[in-house]
């Protein structure tokens, strides 16, 4: 990348919001990826750089995280900046205070919010009250820096994004939304397989189905989870029963007993075919032990480069 195009996409980025993946092109999303790719060997040899010197990112969660609350407050820390750890339970949005007024607040007091909650709308709200970078940390609908992290990872052991096949089982949840925008935009092929009555959004599909057909790539969902992971060269999964859903967890094993990410069905998969999951895993429901623990599984890298990627996104979006 030359330093001018290299200037122009970090002054496209500078400020903006991250809610979606539908909200960034090929380009953007790119750059990301490039810089989570550089500031990874960066760390690997031991080199420091502080673009965010002096910067404050405030951190709200109303629900519970391990992946997202670390790789944040970590990713802040090596940026030379400062995550603030904000539960719902601890500040007035969890007592009825308006999310405008909290954006409002906030964008007086730091340079960045990140927050990880249940209402896609609320991200929206607080975002457009914000005068300060919004980014969604996960939301029922979305989850959109896991994606890019993933996307990372697909680049670092498949070589690139362009005609990758990728299968997700299970779940048509907010993983199964973000893979499949994420893969329209960046021309990876999704086939999502779900029993019927759990499959995606129709709005998020069609979403994705009209950008694939910009790019070239290929958004299908299907109930059949043979045909979905066929030459696979990534085969995902996630939970069966997300935060909030525990209630329906009897319900959703009978339903997605035939969707099990195991050695029979990981066989159909391309034979250098990985295998990822967004965690934390349930082994023996959703997949075996003996996949998520075996040679073919790159889990715990895809968790790492949830770091890295962080660290890009916060970089471009309040960094210099």
């Amino acid at each position: 990348m030359g330093l001018t195009k290299e200037i122009s996409m970090q002054q496209r980025l500078a400020g903006r919001d991250f809610l979606t993946l539908a909200d960034y092109s090929k380009p953007e999303i790119n750059y990301l990826l490039e810089l989570a790719a550089y500031l990874k060997k960066q760390r690997q040899q031991g080199k420091e750089e502080k673009p965010l010197q002096g910067k404050t990112l405030g951190m709200i969660f109303e629900k519970s995280s391990t992946r997202t609350r670390v790789s944040f407050e970590v990713g802040m820390y090596q940026l030379g900046g400062m995550g603030l750890f904000l539960s719902s339970d601890d500040i007035q949005i969890g007592r009825g205070e308006p999310i405008s007024d909290t954006a409002k607040i906030l964008s007086g007091y730091l340079d960045g919010i990140m927050i990880r909650t249940f209402s896609q709308q609320v991200v929206e709200e607080l975002a457009e009250n914000a005068s300060i970078p919004v980014i969604n940390g996960l939301t029922d609908s979305y989850h959109p820096c896991q994606v890019l992290a993933d996307m990372q990872t697909i680049e670092e052991v498949k070589g690139g994004l362009d005609g990758v096949k990728l299968a997700y089982i299970g779940d048509g949840n907010n993983m199964a939304h973000s893979l499949m925008l994420g893969g329209a935009i960046m021309g990876m092929n999704v086939s999502v397989a779900a029993p019927d009555k759990y499959q995606p959004e129709t709005p998020v599909i069609q979403n994705a189905q009209s950008i694939a057909k910009h790019s070239g790539s290929k958004i299908e969902v299907t109930s059949d989870v043979q045909a979905a992971v066929d030459q696979a060269d990534v085969v995902y999964t996630d939970v069966w029963a997300s935060m909030g859903q525990e209630s329906e967890q009897s319900v959703r094993e009978l339903a997605f007993a035939d969707y099990q990410v195991n050695k029979d069905l990981l066989d159909l998969a391309h034979p250098d075919a990985v295998f990822m999951h967004c965690l934390p895993a349930h082994r023996g429901e959703e997949v075996t032990a003996e996949i998520i623990d075996g040679k073919q599984s790159v889990v715990f890298q895809q968790a790492e480069n949830r770091l890295h990627a962080q660290k890009a996104l916060l970089t471009a979006l309040m960094g210099k």
